[in-house]
């Protein structure tokens, strides 16, 4: 005869756990006392395995560290119940998670973070998960859970910027605004502000090469580059919408950038194919209809997905596109959209392969700028392995700044703002880009925007 003490097949005690019960014969005390002791042993192990098994795995968590906020992510293996609240002396952010448990340990804060120090965890009331940042000041925070996509599966988003800015730092704000919007040296004199967009970044890597590049690695080296450049051109000057490794909404794009009062938006970015064999650059402008081709279309999806990769709250989603797409500026903003990107186009043609000999435009929902020329320039095939290499190479990195540089100025050389270096000698072209520049005629639009 078989003996199985067990709550399930997959728990059946072994025949030595009754090692001295003689079947034949009949128990001793002291085998019943061993028998007992062992079945007790089982039955706890095999309780707190179920336990265990209901519970949600957290196996992943990552910190990404912004300029103005700092973004914890938790992959769980399902949705999650969790609630999330601050405590004080010291500054904390407690993150409770009903039923869950977290495998391996959790990053550790950069050093330079403003806002985060560490983070902790550990179990509360048996089966439930506490995560604790500790903070270095007062925090604001939002959560939010992420449905999976093509790259990552469920997660859970804890956004925390500053509750307020120290009075230094209001000021040192206070006073990069007044740069920004007073021109140098009087009111013809102020430069032209481009605003350089360095796709993807943080959660969202964007492309990534057959040798493993990130995309959004490839485009921040050439952003920071390309951003130099203008900065060394007399009459111009750049701010860089992303300036290290974290993510960025594509409606915050378009915001900081309209906060800078920009002139022109030029986001850089490295495409890929199922094709390896496929090469060259091309420059995209907003559609306001269909796609001007079926590539064209296929690509403004991939990059319009970036908030789902990076991160957004779904009432952000539902409101990133809706009120931006104003009819009262929008027509001679994508005129001149049209009118820049052909002459970057043409300086990409001296460099080298282009993949699209003319414009392409698609609905790209980081070009929705209402008042502001944007245009999305695709450096080059990251999917390709030729290309790949010569994207992370600083010298070529360095090459396609010059002759973004080259193109960005023959426009504005053409096509001045009024009150800037430009204009200083020259008088606008018959189509008047002061009607598509922030604050002339479009103050209506940025009001607009700025109470949604």
């Amino acid at each position: 005869m078989s003996w199985c003490y067990s709550l399930s097949n997959d728990f059946c005690a072994p025949k030595t756990l009754f090692r001295g019960f003689d079947m034949a014969s009949g128990p001793t005390r002291t085998s019943i006392t061993a028998s007992l002791a062992s079945l007790s042993a089982l039955l706890l192990l095999s309780v707190s395995l179920v336990a265990t098994a209901g519970q949600v795995h957290i196996h992943g968590a990552r910190i990404w560290n912004g300029p103005d906020h700092t973004r914890v992510v938790l992959d769980t293996a399902a949705p999650i119940r969790h609630r999330v609240f601050s405590l004080d002396d010291p500054h904390r952010l407690v993150v409770d998670i009903t039923d869950a448990r977290l495998s391996g340990d959790l990053p550790a804060a950069a050093v330079d973070d403003v806002l985060v120090s560490g983070l902790r965890s550990g179990v509360r009331q048996g089966d439930d998960l506490r995560v604790v940042l500790d903070l270095k000041q007062p925090v604001k925070a939002k959560s939010f859970q992420l449905k999976p996509n093509g790259t990552y599966g469920h997660r859970l988003v804890i956004d925390v910027s500053a509750r307020s800015l120290p009075a230094q730092a209001q000021l040192a704000s206070r006073a990069a605004t007044s740069t920004a919007s007073a021109p140098a040296g009087g009111v013809r004199d102020r430069d032209v502000i481009i605003a350089v967009d360095a796709g993807h970044g943080g959660e969202d890597p964007g492309a990534i090469g057959a040798g493993g590049t990130y995309e959004k690695h490839v485009t921040l080296a050439i952003s920071r580059k390309l951003a130099a450049r203008i900065n060394r051109q007399q009459g111009m000057r750049a701010v860089l919408i992303r300036d290290g490794d974290y993510f960025i909404s594509l409606r915050q794009r378009i915001a900081k950038a309209r906060a800078q009062q920009a002139d022109l938006f030029v986001s850089i970015h490295a495409d890929a194919f199922k094709d390896r064999r496929v090469r060259g650059s091309s420059v995209y402008t907003l559609s306001n209809g269909g796609a001007t081709s079926e590539a064209a279309k296929w690509l403004a999806e991939r990059e319009n997905r970036a908030d789902l990769i990076g991160g957004v709250s779904l009432a952000e989603q539902n409101d990133v596109l809706a009120g931006v797409l104003l009819d009262m500026t929008q027509n001679a903003t994508l005129e001149h959209s049209s009118i820049a990107a052909e002459r970057v186009l043409s300086k990409l043609r001296a460099l080298g392969d282009v993949h699209q000999t003319r414009i392409q435009k698609a609905g790209f929902a980081v070009l929705k700028s209402p008042d502001i020329p944007s245009m999305l320039v695709e450096t080059a095939f990251i999917s390709n392995p030729d290309e790949e290499k010569r994207l992370r190479s600083g010298n070529y990195q360095q090459k396609l700044a010059d002759s973004l540089v080259q193109g960005i100025i023959d426009y504005f050389e053409d096509y001045p703002p009024p009150g800037t270096r430009f204009a200083r000698d020259d008088t606008p072209s018959g189509d008047d880009l002061g009607a598509v520049l922030p604050g002339v005629h479009a103050p209506a639009v940025a009001d607009h925007l700025a109470r949604r």
